[in-house]
């Protein structure tokens, strides 16, 4: 791995390691214990970079598969949040006081970590990837992927604005380019726009 940011290599390491942990920096970190688990593809085997959709995470992934980023925000507290939670985790407040909202889709760049092996379906032939902790301009962090920017480009507080690929079939996953452009881009055409 080739460490870089504010973490270190011990600080990028420890978030986009070769193990299970990259299946949510890649995928776009929704979830928690309820994020990517080892999901199986369409084909039957195991991937690592597939999000269990459930009910309450289905708004983030629809809206992903529609080149828009969510985040939730408290009613009480004010504040934004990522991974997206039921309740808020700054002062607690319960679901009845948490809302989805559009992010603008623009953030900075925190640390990055560049994966040269990784042995979890389907990362071995992605290799190199960086993965990478972003800072949104709502302000959580998320764990995501810098894409579309060689590893010697990348700058700590560098801009990158969301962009979307196809992970799967309809499954579509947040990373981040370089600039500051369009928030919300898409490296590729949703299904509903290839008919």
């Amino acid at each position: 791995m080739t460490a870089g940011g504010a973490g270190g290599a011990g600080g990028a390491a420890g978030v986009a390691g070769a193990g299970a942990g990259v299946a949510g920096v890649v995928g776009g970190g929704v979830g928690g214990t309820r994020g990517m688990v080892g999901a199986v593809g369409a084909v039957g085997a195991v991937r690592h970079d597939l999000p269990e959709v459930d009910d309450f995470t289905r708004p983030y992934w629809d809206a992903a598969a529609q080149g828009r980023l969510l985040l939730r925000r408290c009613g009480d507290c004010g504040r934004a949040h990522h991974y997206p939670r039921e309740f808020c985790p700054h002062c607690w407040a319960g679901e009845d006081r948490v809302a989805w909202e559009p992010a603008s889709g623009l953030a900075t760049l925190y640390t990055w970590s560049v994966i040269h092996r990784n042995d979890l379906p389907p990362f071995g032939t992605r290799v190199p990837y960086t993965a990478a902790v972003v800072d949104l301009a709502e302000g959580p962090r998320m764990m995501t992927e810098v894409v579309d920017c060689e590893a010697a480009d990348l700058r700590i507080g560098m801009a990158l604005t969301v962009t979307f690929r196809e992970a799967a079939d309809g499954v579509w996953v947040a990373g981040f380019r370089p600039g500051q452009g369009q928030s919300s881009s898409r490296t590729q055409e949703p299904p509903a726009a290839r008919r």
